[in-house]
């Protein structure tokens, strides 16, 4: 069995999950670091060349879990967690992209958090797509980000 563990943890602005903006038009610009472990800092190397990155990190702080969710962008109808970005999930597990704005050391500082202060990490990634704009689907999100 995998038992997953964190390789660093966030340093943000956020210290209550009410503070993340939500919902429709909500902006992820809060800056913080992700503080790697110092047993990882050495596969920290060349990441400086990339703009973005992946953030695989835990809902730590979720308490319950939810096949359906009630989301801010669509309050009036519920849909599957797996179309959503609810924190009460079966394996509570976050994926944020972050801008990467420098390193130092095992500190990664980052721009567009949405993550509470101390939040697990169990992986970084960089950000690489190879899917154009136009083949992008918004799901149910198009619909309502209209309305």
């Amino acid at each position: 069995m995998f038992t997953p563990q964190p390789i660093a943890f966030i340093q943000s602005p956020f210290h209550v999950a009410s503070a993340i903006p939500k919902g429709p038009g909500a902006k992820h610009e809060a800056e913080g670091v992700i503080e790697f472990l110092r047993e990882f800092e050495a596969g920290l190397a060349d990441i400086e060349g990339f703009s973005h990155l992946f953030v695989l990190w835990v809902f730590d702080r979720a308490d319950s879990m939810s096949l359906t969710s009630i989301v801010p962008t669509d309050p009036n109808r519920s849909h599957g967690v797996f179309a959503t970005r609810s924190p009460r999930r079966p394996n509570p597990i976050g994926l944020t992209v972050v801008e990467l704005i420098r390193r130092e050391g095992t500190s990664l500082y980052v721009r567009g958090l949405d993550m509470l202060d101390g939040t697990p990490v169990l992986d970084v990634k960089p950000y690489l797509s190879s899917i154009p704009m136009e083949k992008v689907k918004r799901g149910w999100l198009a619909e309502a980000e209209r309305q």
